[in-house]
Protein backbone atom coordinates (compact mmCIF):
# COMPACT_ATOMS: atom_id res chain seq x y z
CA UNK A 1 0.00 0.00 0.00
CA UNK A 2 1.00 3.58 -0.60
CA UNK A 3 1.30 6.16 2.19
CA UNK A 4 0.04 9.74 2.28
CA UNK A 5 0.81 12.74 4.45
CA UNK A 6 -0.98 16.08 4.57
CA UNK A 7 0.71 19.07 6.16
CA UNK A 8 0.04 22.78 6.51
CA UNK A 9 2.81 25.01 5.24
CA UNK A 10 2.77 28.78 5.62
CA UNK A 11 6.52 29.40 5.31
CA UNK A 12 6.09 31.28 2.01
CA UNK A 13 3.48 33.62 3.48
CA UNK A 14 0.73 31.66 1.72
CA UNK A 15 -0.97 28.95 3.76
CA UNK A 16 -1.34 25.72 1.81
CA UNK A 17 -2.01 22.02 2.30
CA UNK A 18 1.06 20.08 1.18
CA UNK A 19 0.55 16.47 0.09
CA UNK A 20 3.24 13.81 0.07
CA UNK A 21 2.77 10.32 -1.31
CA UNK A 22 5.30 7.68 -0.30
CA UNK A 23 7.36 10.48 1.27
CA UNK A 24 7.60 12.41 -2.02
CA UNK A 25 5.82 15.69 -2.69
CA UNK A 26 2.80 15.26 -4.96
CA UNK A 27 4.06 18.33 -6.82
CA UNK A 28 7.34 16.53 -7.60
CA UNK A 29 5.47 13.40 -8.67
CA UNK A 30 3.26 15.47 -10.97
CA UNK A 31 6.29 17.30 -12.37
CA UNK A 32 7.89 13.99 -13.39
CA UNK A 33 4.69 12.83 -15.12
CA UNK A 34 4.17 16.16 -16.91
CA UNK A 35 7.77 16.80 -17.97
CA UNK A 36 7.61 14.90 -21.29
CA UNK A 37 4.49 16.83 -22.23
CA UNK A 38 5.82 20.25 -21.29
CA UNK A 39 9.10 19.51 -23.08
CA UNK A 40 7.13 18.69 -26.26
CA UNK A 41 5.32 22.03 -25.94
CA UNK A 42 8.64 23.83 -25.54
CA UNK A 43 7.62 24.95 -22.03
CA UNK A 44 9.67 22.69 -19.72
CA UNK A 45 9.21 24.98 -16.69
CA UNK A 46 5.45 24.44 -16.84
CA UNK A 47 5.75 20.90 -15.42
CA UNK A 48 4.74 20.77 -11.78
CA UNK A 49 3.61 24.40 -11.62
CA UNK A 50 1.47 23.74 -8.59
CA UNK A 51 1.07 24.60 -4.96
CA UNK A 52 -1.09 23.11 -2.26
CA UNK A 53 -4.67 24.22 -1.74
CA UNK A 54 -5.50 26.94 0.75
CA UNK A 55 -7.57 25.92 3.80
CA UNK A 56 -10.51 28.00 2.51
CA UNK A 57 -10.40 26.14 -0.84
CA UNK A 58 -11.16 22.86 0.91
CA UNK A 59 -13.78 24.37 3.19
CA UNK A 60 -11.47 24.14 6.18
CA UNK A 61 -12.05 20.39 6.35
CA UNK A 62 -9.99 17.34 5.44
CA UNK A 63 -13.18 15.64 4.22
CA UNK A 64 -12.41 17.34 0.89
CA UNK A 65 -9.90 14.51 0.36
CA UNK A 66 -12.32 11.73 1.30
CA UNK A 67 -16.03 12.12 0.73
CA UNK A 68 -16.90 15.77 0.31
CA UNK A 69 -14.77 17.52 -2.34
CA UNK A 70 -15.14 21.28 -2.09
CA UNK A 71 -13.00 21.94 -5.16
CA UNK A 72 -13.73 20.08 -8.38
CA UNK A 73 -12.90 20.86 -11.99
CA UNK A 74 -14.50 18.45 -14.44
CA UNK A 75 -17.51 17.71 -12.20
CA UNK A 76 -17.34 14.03 -13.11
CA UNK A 77 -16.25 12.67 -9.76
CA UNK A 78 -12.90 14.47 -9.67
CA UNK A 79 -11.29 16.22 -6.72
CA UNK A 80 -8.78 19.06 -7.06
CA UNK A 81 -5.61 18.05 -5.20
CA UNK A 82 -3.29 20.90 -6.20
CA UNK A 83 -3.79 24.40 -7.54
CA UNK A 84 -1.65 26.72 -9.61
CA UNK A 85 1.58 28.05 -8.17
CA UNK A 86 0.04 31.53 -8.54
CA UNK A 87 -2.28 30.63 -5.65
CA UNK A 88 -5.51 30.22 -7.65
CA UNK A 89 -6.74 26.64 -7.76
CA UNK A 90 -8.70 27.13 -10.98
CA UNK A 91 -5.79 28.59 -12.91
CA UNK A 92 -3.86 25.30 -13.22
CA UNK A 93 -5.54 22.46 -11.26
CA UNK A 94 -4.32 18.90 -10.83
CA UNK A 95 -7.25 16.58 -10.20
CA UNK A 96 -7.76 12.89 -9.53
CA UNK A 97 -10.64 10.57 -8.85
CA UNK A 98 -10.83 9.50 -5.20
CA UNK A 99 -12.49 6.14 -4.71
CA UNK A 100 -13.33 5.03 -1.18
CA UNK A 101 -14.09 1.47 -0.11
CA UNK A 102 -14.36 -0.11 3.30
CA UNK A 103 -10.67 -1.04 3.32
CA UNK A 104 -8.91 1.47 1.08
CA UNK A 105 -8.83 4.84 -0.61
CA UNK A 106 -7.50 5.11 -4.16
CA UNK A 107 -6.38 8.11 -6.18
CA UNK A 108 -6.51 7.49 -9.91
CA UNK A 109 -7.15 9.12 -13.30
CA UNK A 110 -4.94 12.12 -12.64
CA UNK A 111 -5.66 14.98 -15.02
CA UNK A 112 -4.53 18.51 -15.65
CA UNK A 113 -7.35 21.03 -15.88
CA UNK A 114 -6.12 22.80 -19.01
CA UNK A 115 -4.12 20.20 -20.94
CA UNK A 116 -5.06 16.81 -22.35
CA UNK A 117 -1.84 15.19 -21.21
CA UNK A 118 -1.61 11.47 -20.53
CA UNK A 119 -0.69 11.40 -16.85
CA UNK A 120 -1.05 7.63 -16.50
CA UNK A 121 2.48 7.44 -15.05
CA UNK A 122 1.14 9.38 -12.04
CA UNK A 123 -0.51 6.82 -9.79
CA UNK A 124 -2.76 5.15 -9.19
CA UNK A 125 -2.09 5.32 -5.47
CA UNK A 126 -3.88 3.01 -3.06
CA UNK A 127 -3.93 3.79 0.64
CA UNK A 128 -5.15 1.70 3.56
CA UNK A 129 -8.29 3.49 4.66
CA UNK A 130 -7.40 3.39 8.38
CA UNK A 131 -4.04 5.09 7.83
CA UNK A 132 -5.55 7.52 5.31
CA UNK A 133 -8.21 8.59 7.80
CA UNK A 134 -5.53 9.02 10.49
CA UNK A 135 -3.64 11.37 8.15
CA UNK A 136 -6.86 13.31 7.52
CA UNK A 137 -7.57 13.49 11.25
CA UNK A 138 -4.17 15.08 11.81
CA UNK A 139 -4.85 17.52 8.96
CA UNK A 140 -8.19 18.47 10.54
CA UNK A 141 -6.37 19.19 13.82
CA UNK A 142 -3.88 21.39 11.98
CA UNK A 143 -6.64 23.16 10.00
CA UNK A 144 -8.27 24.40 13.20
CA UNK A 145 -5.55 27.06 13.42
CA UNK A 146 -6.47 28.51 10.00
CA UNK A 147 -9.69 30.21 8.91
CA UNK A 148 -11.66 28.51 6.16
CA UNK A 149 -12.74 31.97 4.96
Amino acid sequence: MDTVQFAIDDSSGITQVIISVNETSLIDLARAAEQPWTDREGKPDLAGSYMGLAPWAIGGSATHFLENPRAVWFEDGDTVLLGCDCGERGCWPLVADITVTHAQVAWSRFRQGHREWDLSTLGPFVFARTEYEQALSKLDEDLRAYPAG
